[in-house]
């Protein structure tokens, strides 16, 4: 199960940290990553982060999101920066792991982040 955290309303310009706790460890987990959904929009990734700290971002956040984990905590961080109207979504953690050979997909419940202009 994973819960995020740190959602709300932002300026054009500022930051917001959204955290993921997971409910269990989440070392031997595969990709742990942050998803978000625009309104009339599909969901997209924002950004990916893998077993050995390997991140990968979209092209429209990247040099100002920074995705993290903290295995020791099982919580996964996503720092925004310079936060712009168009990052106004609700963002998911999701997770995935392989486990006997098959792949194991969470969600989580999201998180709405607004940013004003």
């Amino acid at each position: 199960q994973l819960q995020a955290s740190g959602g709300g309303l932002v300026q054009a310009g500022g930051s917001q940290r959204l955290s993921c706790a997971a409910s269990e460890s989440i070392f031997s987990i595969d990709v742990m990553a942050w998803y978000r959904q625009a309104p009339g929009k599909q969901r997209e990734t924002v950004a990916t982060i893998g077993r050995s700290g390997n991140a990968y971002y979209a092209d429209s956040v990247k040099g100002r999101f920074t995705i993290s984990r903290d295995n020791a905590k099982n919580t996964v961080t996503l720092q925004m920066n310079s936060l712009m109207p168009e990052d106004t979504a609700v963002y998911y953690c999701y997770s995935r792991k392989l486990q006997s050979g098959t792949w194991y997909d969470t969600w989580g419940q999201g998180t709405l982040v607004t940013v004003s202009s």
